[in-house]
């Protein structure tokens, strides 16, 4: 016989209504904690981090970088005419004065301009002395001019002169006297128009000669120029120093402005050194900079300086009597535990 069973979809409904119930609190209180949390930390590299106990004080932040001493007086030897390569004197690395001549060039062509020139000055100055001369002589010509003229005059003023005693005596006619007076003025005006003549000549001489004596002085300007041009054939450095570089070769052909030679003080040198860029922001100018040569002391420098670039931290050395450095500007004395004479000028 059949027994009827009890109905148990109700409880089965409640059951699921209860677990459906408890399932929802739970995603909720798990969305709510983790809308709650905050962003985790990003991970970083062991190697990056320094890992202490945490203490009150000052922190030091170091930042490390690799670089050379570099000379801050450094300068160009340009070309300044063309010419060819003839020979190369001295070499890279070698102590060069002012005037040491490091290069010789040969330019034919100039050195035949310059033979021009001095004949053109040549002939200018001959040209002014032969004036000089013939302008002398007009002098003298119209000096003797002026006198004879003036002695003409003083005797007919004395003829003048006896005429008017006579004329008072009736020694002598009117007329004659009349004539003796007017050969006085006459000769009068032409003695005050030749001494006119002669002071006239003077200005002109000086003129004259003035404006030759320019023709001269252009034509040896000319000349002086392009003997400087020949002794340039000459390269010299202008500067004490260390002949850093000669980037050309024998047989070469060069024109004006072309770097011949590089040659640096090393009495003045600066300290370029690179830091990664992830390391940069934390340089600032005036921070304190220590500079480690190899095979030499440690150097200290108060300050330092950043350049252009952002990832480059400069710091000014020089080396002093004693071995150590300092950051004074003034020119350095080589030591005897540096050797600024070795590229790049640190230590050897």
């Amino acid at each position: 016989m059949d027994v009827a069973l009890p109905d148990r979809s109700k409880a089965k409904r409640i059951r699921r209504l209860a677990w459906g119930a408890v399932t929802l609190a739970i995603l909720s209180t798990a969305g709510i904690a983790i809308f709650r949390l905050k962003p985790a930390a990003p991970p970083v590299d062991r190697a990056t981090v320094w890992i202490d106990t945490v203490k009150r004080g000052q922190m030091v932040r170091d930042v490390r970088g690799q670089g050379a001493l570099v000379s801050e007086d450094l300068r160009w030897i340009p070309a300044t005419t063309t010419g060819r390569i003839e020979r190369i004197v001295l070499r890279a690395g070698t102590p060069v004065r002012a005037g040491s001549v490091i290069l010789e060039l040969s330019n034919p062509t100039l050195e035949q301009e310059l033979e021009d020139a001095r004949l053109k000055l040549r002939a200018a100055e001959s040209s002014l002395a032969s004036l000089r001369v013939q302008l002398d002589d007009e002098e003298l010509q119209q000096r003797a001019t002026a006198a004879t003229v003036e002695a003409d005059y003083k005797k007919a003023a004395m003829q003048a002169e006896v005429n008017e005693q006579l004329a008072e005596q009736h020694l002598v006619s009117d007329l004659l006297l009349k004539q003796s007076r007017l050969d006085a003025e006459q000769l009068a005006v032409r003695n005050r128009i030749a001494q006119q003549q002669l002071a006239h000549s003077a200005e002109s001489k000086g003129a004259r000669l003035a404006e030759r004596q320019s023709q001269v002085d252009q034509a040896r300007a000319f000349m002086e120029l392009k003997a400087r041009e020949v002794d340039a054939l000459h390269v010299r450095p202008g500067v004490d120093g260390i002949l850093q570089v000669v980037p050309v070769d024998v047989g070469q052909q060069v024109m004006p402005g072309t770097n011949l030679a590089r040659v640096v003080n090393p009495s003045k040198l600066m300290a370029e050194i690179k830091v990664p860029e992830t390391q940069a922001k934390d340089v600032r100018i005036g921070l304190r900079a220590i500079v480690d040569t190899p095979r030499c002391l440690t150097v200290h420098v108060p300050t330092c300086r950043s350049t252009a670039p952002s990832n480059w931290n400069v710091s000014r050395t020089c080396c002093t009597s004693d071995g150590r450095h300092s950051a004074t500007k003034t020119p350095a004395r080589r030591c005897s535990k540096c050797s600024p004479m070795a590229p790049p000028f640190g230590c050897p």
